[in-house]
């Protein structure tokens, strides 16, 4: 049994050319979700390392972080639309026998992420200190983390790159490729963090700005590593001189089903946004300890995304094939394996939430609001282990509108409005916020179930 499972974790590690449409699912899930989750978890550790480093410069140099990469997730769901609509096209082409066509949605994809990156990124690198006040920030917060914020803002180009290209390499069921993109940046990152905070060896001291220069440093290689490999072709997916040209009819496509993905995306940012903003009205040790809790959170979320990447690509490319039935089969097995990792995770959070939590700070106030953030979070994990993978599913197939629909609804027109009557109203404080969250999610996991089980995403067109 173990060398069975060890068998299929090293074949699944290789990434080795397999075809998705034929592969018994179970396998091709594993194949697809192992990579994706090794690829996340560097992710998360990454994310976790960074705050405990930047937490021992202080209150504000949290709250910096916090602040900064609130406005920062715009610019994710951006970059996470584009590549919800590079993931759908690319494997709905591989799975049609069209690899000459993946390419070329590649190809768009990534014209497009320049042009965004450019817009955002410019005005962003010189306004970086008036963005932390307009989020809430105290002069003192602002003092600190310009330069940070500037740094982080300044480098989106390599954001959005690495969230499109490895999208494309999921897409083609290349998931094993995208794995070794982001453990080589953030394995940059994990070194050059501290040395550029703190001024290790021959590193200068730059204070929480040196963590925005190796997260960009970070990326940048991680960039030039996945260009390298599109050129070389190691995967599915070679672009020729040839290939590098603008296809506006591509393009279209590309951006009619990133508009879902982006609007999605925005539509939940905004709403994580607002409850930051509600947040800081009770001072900069609720946000600090807000920060961490989110940061401790989404290293046990991030695998999960990676996991439910898995049936974006088995949903695509099966579509592509004509074989919906597989599909769905997908969906209900990456469904299942989320909610029972998720649940297991729950219960190491509402237990553990104070020694983990004080791993990053020792401050009475910033350790009270982290911790109780971090339980009432974990309350919905399982919850958030299905409906996580049925948002991809639908993303999968093509049908962006149905998520971005369901985000409305329950964030918006219910998350935020739940979150001020709790905080403000009810004088629950801080606490109204941290509940409305897992309130929230469970309801849009009911909502993604009832929708899935309809079965329209069958016939969807890409």
């Amino acid at each position: 049994m173990l060398v069975g499972i060890m068998t299929l974790l090293r074949e699944a590690l290789a990434g080795a050319e397999r075809d998705y449409t034929t592969v018994p699912v179970g396998r091709a899930v594993i194949f697809l979700a192992v990579p994706m989750v090794l690829e996340m978890t560097m992710e998360a550790t990454f994310a976790i390392t960074d705050v405990f480093w930047v937490s021992r410069l202080g209150v504000d140099a949290v709250a910096t972080v916090g602040l900064t990469e609130a406005v920062l997730t715009l610019l994710y769901a951006l970059a996470g639309g584009l590549g919800i609509a590079t993931t759908a096209v690319v494997s709905r082409r591989i799975g049609e026998g069209q690899p000459a066509r993946a390419v070329t949605a590649a190809v768009q994809a990534i014209i497009l992420g320049l042009a965004i990156s450019a817009v955002i990124g410019v005005p962003g690198a010189l306004l970086g200190g008036d963005i932390l006040r307009l989020m809430g920030g105290s002069e003192s917060v602002a003092a600190t983390g310009a330069g940070y914020a500037s740094v982080v803002f300044g480098s989106s180009v390599t954001v959005v790159l690495i969230f499109l290209v490895n999208a494309a390499f999921r897409g083609a069921g290349d998931a094993a490729l995208a794995m070794r993109v982001l453990w080589l940046a953030n394995g940059i990152n994990l070194v050059l963090d501290p040395c550029l905070i703190f001024g290790w060896g021959p590193f200068p001291e730059m204070g929480v700005t040196g963590a925005a220069v190796a997260t960009a440093l970070g990326r940048g290689i991680g960039v030039a590593y996945q260009f390298r490999v599109l050129a070389r072709g190691a995967g599915r997916i070679r672009v020729r001189r040839a290939d590098i040209a603008v296809r506006l009819r591509e393009i279209g496509l590309i951006l009619r089903l990133a508009v879902g993905g982006t609007l999605q995306n925005l539509i939940a940012t905004a709403s994580w946004i607002a409850l930051v903003r509600i947040v800081g009205a009770f001072g900069s040790a609720a946000v600090a300890g807000y920060t961490i809790a989110i940061r401790i959170i989404v290293f046990a979320l991030l695998p999960s995304w990676g996991l439910s990447g898995s049936a974006a690509t088995m949903m695509g490319q099966n579509l592509g094939a004509g074989r919906p039935d597989r599909a769905e089969r997908a969906v209900w097995i990456a469904g299942s394996y989320n909610v029972v990792f998720l649940l297991a995770v729950a219960v190491v959070f509402v237990a553990g939430a104070r020694p983990l939590v004080g791993f990053f700070s020792h401050d009475p106030e910033v350790l009270a609001y982290g911790i109780e953030s971090l339980r009432w979070v974990a309350y919905g994990y399982g919850f958030y282990g299905l409906g996580m993978v049925l948002v991809q599913a639908f993303n999968g197939a093509g049908d962006t509108t149905t998520p971005t629909v369901m985000n409305f609804g329950c964030y918006w027109l219910f998350q935020i409005p739940l979150a001020y009557v709790l905080a403000f109203t009810l004088e629950w404080g801080a606490r109204g916020v941290f509940v409305a969250v897992p309130v929230a999610e469970s309801l849009l996991t009911v909502v993604a179930v009832l929708t899935f089980r309809q079965g329209r995403w069958k016939t969807r067109q890409v």
